[in-house]
């Protein structure tokens, strides 16, 4: 059974950091390519952040020089290093696995950013 869990979400100031992680189970996660995405309240789900197999990683321009992306893949995991958070971050974040026809997404992990 696949598994994505995100982990790592909370209550942050504006300004602050939190690190996000995305904990994979039941793949061969090194080969996939993983996507984070995240879907702000009354907002479409938006795409933050991709890294691929290779570790070539791709950021929106709303997140480019605040958000860094890895991965780990001893250790079945990517990461969302996230700084200067500011409070149009706040959102649910989901990680996404894919690779041709598979594509496996986790339950989400809530970001708030507020004073």
């Amino acid at each position: 059974q696949v598994q994505l869990v995100e982990s790592g979400g909370g209550l942050v100031q504006p300004g602050g950091s939190l690190r996000l992680s995305c904990a994979a189970s039941g793949i061969i996660f090194s080969i996939h390519h993983v996507r984070w995405y995240r879907q702000g309240p009354g907002k479409q789900r938006e795409w933050v952040a991709q890294i691929t197999n290779r570790g070539s990683a791709n950021y929106a321009a709303s997140v480019r020089g605040r958000f860094t992306i890895s991965r780990d893949n001893a250790k079945n995991t990517v990461y969302l290093e996230m700084n200067s958070l500011e409070p149009e971050d706040s959102a649910v974040y989901y990680c996404n696995a894919f690779l041709s026809d598979q594509d496996y997404w986790g339950q989400g992990t809530q970001v708030t950013v507020s004073s």
